[in-house]
C-alpha cells in the first residue's frame, strides 16, 4: 500500500496516508462501505449520476459536524442528479443517531469501518489514527473525477463553494 506522509496534518503534526492518490481527471475508483442499515454502498450504486463525496474523521467534531449540515443544506438546490455521501469511519449506528438527532435528510452517511475500501483507494486514511482525512471529491456521470480537495489541516473547513461549484459545472 502507498504511504505519502506529510500531505496532511492533525492539530499541526504531520500525518501519513496510506492508500492510492486519486487526482482530477482518474477514474474514480469503486468502493465498498456501510450504510446505516447496515447494507453495503459502493459508488456503482449511484451510476449515471454526479456524486459529491465529503470524506470526514468523525462527526462527533465541530467541522465535520458543520460540513455534513452545509451539504445537506445545499442539497436541495443542486437537483436529482447530484448525490451527496459523507463517508466516515463512524458506526452506522452512531450515523443513524446522529442524522436523526441533527436532521440530516438529504445526504446519505456511510461507513468505512468495516474494510476500510475508500479510505485506501482514495488515500484518505490516515495511518496513525485509522480515521479518514478531509476531503472532498465530485466524480462526474461517468465516474471520472472532476474535482479533488484533501484539506491539508484536517481541523479545517473545505472549500463548500469550489465543491458545489464542480457539481453544477458536471451536471451542466
Amino acid at each position: 500500500m502507498n504511504e505519502r506522509p506529510g500531505l496532511v496534518t492533525m492539530r499541526g503534526n504531520p500525518v501519513v496516508l496510506l492508500g492510492n492518490e486519486i487526482k482530477v481527471g482518474d477514474k474514480a475508483p469503486d468502493f465498498v462501505v456501510v450504510a446505516n442499515d447496515l447494507k453495503p454502498v459502493s459508488l456503482s450504486d449511484y451510476g449515471g449520476k454526479i456524486c459529491i463525496i465529503s470524506s470526514v474523521p468523525s462527526l462527533d467534531t465541530p467541522i465535520c459536524e458543520a460540513s455534513t449540515k452545509r451539504f445537506n443544506e445545499e442539497a436541495a438546490r443542486l437537483g436529482p442528479d447530484v448525490a451527496i455521501l459523507t463517508i466516515s469511519m463512524d458506526l452506522p449506528f452512531a450515523q443513524k443517531r446522529w442524522c436523526a438527532a441533527e436532521g440530516i435528510d438529504r445526504v446519505q452517511l456511510v461507513s468505512d469501518y468495516q474494510d476500510r475500501s475508500f479510505g485506501k483507494n482514495y488515500g484518505l486514511l490516515i495511518d496513525e489514527l485509522k480515521l479518514l482525512a478531509r476531503a472532498v471529491y465530485v466524480v462526474d456521470a461517468n465516474d471520472n473525477v472532476v474535482y479533488r480537495e484533501i484539506v491539508p489541516e484536517v481541523t479545517s473547513h473545505p472549500n463548500y463553494d469550489a465543491a458545489l461549484d464542480a457539481a453544477r459545472s458536471a451536471a451542466s
